[in-house]
């Protein structure tokens, strides 16, 4: 029985980051090498580089199921992509902070990403996830949402967020200036507000 567990978990975890590495220009579906069938940051060290030597993304997603991992994850030491297997409850105030590129290469688009959601083999949304969080600050450009809810409210002070259609934010969502609002792409629900607010 928890050998079928395994197996079952393991072909979802796949089948979700199958679809994962979605270019933030042109929505194409990528398929990154992720060697992880963890539910956890996998702390695999192969990382991006900026032209100057300096380590600035991880290759491989973060495949989160608990609050700390996803803290975690979306920080300056994090990854570009951020798969939730679950509903999450974080207390704190979460920052996602950090440069990071598609799917980590150092020439790749600067992009980022949060997946609250599962998928098939098809890249269709199986099952959404809500996180629960007071406020989540994004620092990171070109953040895209993707897929389940964030409940909370959302503040922006980095160019480039994406709300996709499949994600919602049940809460208020913030930009620091006109400029980073008009740069946001807002094709999801924002439930609350949706102003600059400094």
């Amino acid at each position: 029985m928890n050998i079928a567990k395994s197996l079952l978990v393991g072909g979802m975890v796949i089948a979700l980051l199958a679809g994962c590495g979605n270019n933030a220009n042109n929505g194409n579906a990528g398929n990154p090498d992720t060697g992880n069938t963890g539910t956890t940051n996998n702390g695999n060290t192969n990382a991006g580089n900026d032209g100057n030597g300096n380590a600035d993304a991880m290759t491989t997603p973060s495949i989160v199921n608990q609050p700390d991992a996803f803290v975690n994850a979306v920080s300056e030491q994090g990854t570009w992509i951020i798969a939730t297997l679950n509903d999450l409850t974080i207390e704190q105030e979460v920052t996602v902070a950090g440069t990071f590129h598609d799917k980590g290469a150092a020439d790749g688009d600067i992009y980022r990403k949060i997946a609250l959601y599962a998928q098939d083999a098809d890249h269709n949304i199986t099952d959404s996830y809500t996180l629960n969080v007071p406020k989540l600050t994004v620092k990171s450009e070109n953040l895209l949402i993707q897929g389940g809810t964030v409940k909370g409210d959302v503040y922006v002070e980095a160019t480039g967020f994406h709300l996709d259609a499949t994600a919602t934010i049940d809460g208020n969502l913030y930009f620091s200036s006109d400029d980073v609002k008009s740069s946001a792409k807002m094709d999801g629900k924002v439930t609350g507000a949706n102003e600059v607010k400094q």
